[in-house]
């Protein structure tokens, strides 16, 4: 048994919330800058061109790669050989998150209630996923998404005859009718299976997924490269200038599912999908 201070997890969370909102991840800037080469509209060249400044700004400054900090998802993949002393795991985490966004200066968007709607005035609470997985260390993933993305969040329940043309069509029509809320280019999440909860949180945790990595499963891998080429081929293109680079990626998660059920969850991330992870 490996014994893991609260102290640790809050240091590393402060870490992670300073850094993902102030550091694009490295395969999200490549894509940036490839994008650059075949975005084929002028003005959409100069909206690519200002999205690549903003980044590297960032980095030079420390200042935050979106004005919009974000609600922060922790995603925990707890060693069921770990040992947590000194406090809760939660109360070490939110404790984390407070000193990030207290200190770092960034921009506190959390309301204790959604209809009295008071500032936390700390951006806390987070929300936070925690899986028990073999081992004796911690894997912490800190995704500060903002409400554009989340508002440009869908799910829908198909029926289990529903087909693979069904499914792209459902998330083509999301990129259409969600245009204005999720900044483009687009990283799209995508969760297919499970159930109401499990597809909306399996397509947050695909926008996470290495640009670079495919889909283990080939069927997804040929899904994934059709919905970018027909989401590319809407003309939207970046920060809705028109051209063709409206999504940089689709990353597709899947899940079992009950026989006569087939949920579908899309999440439109904006090109500043921000998170940092951390093994400790």
């Amino acid at each position: 048994m490996r014994t893991i201070t609260s102290e640790t997890i809050i240091r590393t969370i402060k870490n992670l919330c300073l850094r993902a909102n102030k550091f694009l991840p490295s395969d999200i800037k490549l894509t940036l800058d490839t994008a650059l080469d075949f975005e084929i509209s002028p003005n959409g060249q100069r909206a690519l061109q200002s999205i690549i400044d903003n980044y590297k700004t960032a980095q030079q400054t420390g200042l935050p790669i979106c004005q919009d900090t974000g609600m922060v998802v922790v995603f925990a993949d707890i060693g069921q050989d770990v040992h947590i002393a000194g406090g809760l795991f939660e109360d070490a985490v939110n404790e984390g998150v407070r000193e990030a966004y207290v200190e770092g200066h960034l921009r506190n968007s959390v309301v204790d209630d959604p209809l009295n709607r008071n500032n936390s005035g700390d951006n806390t609470p987070a929300i936070i996923h925690t899986r028990l997985v073999p081992g004796s260390s911690i894997t912490l993933t800190v995704v500060p998404q903002g409400a554009g993305c989340e508002n440009a969040s869908a799910m829908k329940m198909f029926p289990a005859s529903a087909t693979r043309e069904d499914i792209i069509r459902y998330v083509i029509e999301c990129v259409q009718e969600n245009k204005g809320k999720a900044c483009t280019p687009l990283i799209i999440g995508i969760g297919i299976g499970g159930n109401a909860e499990m597809c909306t949180l399996l397509a947050k945790e695909a926008l996470c997924r290495d640009l670079f990595t495919y889909n283990k499963k080939l069927y997804y891998t040929d899904m994934e490269s059709e919905i970018l080429d027909r989401v590319n081929r809407l003309g939207i293109g970046p920060e809705e200038m028109g051209g063709t680079v409206t999504a940089l990626a689709v990353n597709i998660l899947s899940y079992p599912t009950h026989v006569s059920s087939l949920p579908v969850a899309v999440n439109l991330g904006c090109h500043a999908t921000r998170h940092a992870t951390e093994v400790i």
